[in-house]
């Protein structure tokens, strides 16, 4: 069974705080580390298909790019829980899906090339799956610096 190593969790949590802009930003950042470029590149693709990572990458502000976020919920059936998740997950527009311990038990982020595109994928999944789906989309933007010990 794999396990992280030293270099792995030195990666997590060097990573975390920003990644140079430059040629060759694997390179630089592996020096600090104290290991080659491509063995960089490979430790992470390991990190993401082990799913100790579940994504590597920018974030960015969608609204200034023209796009939309939206968290939304529903309040799914126990006996169709699973049905109505692959409905959900079946969407390239479903950014990730939570399930809760609540009346709302399905959680999950919609994230679209246009404001539109938020209602649209919501009329999808009220169509496939026949139950209501709350938008609850975000009033106001709050930075918060999570960062995550490995």
């Amino acid at each position: 069974m794999w396990q992280m190593d030293a270099v792995d969790r030195e990666i997590i949590n060097g990573l975390q705080g920003g990644f140079p802009i430059c040629e060759r930003p694997y390179a630089e950042m592996a020096q600090q580390f104290g290991i080659g470029e491509e063995e960089l590149i490979s430790r992470l693709g390991k990190l993401l298909a082990e799913k100790v990572l579940t994504r590597f990458g920018p974030m960015f502000q969608i609204e200034r790019m023209g796009g939309s976020f939206s968290l939304a919920a529903m309040k799914v059936p126990e006996e169709d829980y699973e049905r109505v998740t692959g409905i959900v997950n079946a969407l390239p527009e479903v950014a990730h899906n939570y399930r809760r311990e609540h009346a709302f038990n399905m959680w999950f982020v919609l994230a679209t090339e246009t404001a539109e595109g938020i209602s649209q994928a919501i009329a999808r999944i009220e169509a496939d799956s026949g139950l209501a789906v709350y938008n609850m989309p975000k009033e106001k933007e709050y930075f918060v610096g999570a960062r995550f010990a490995a």
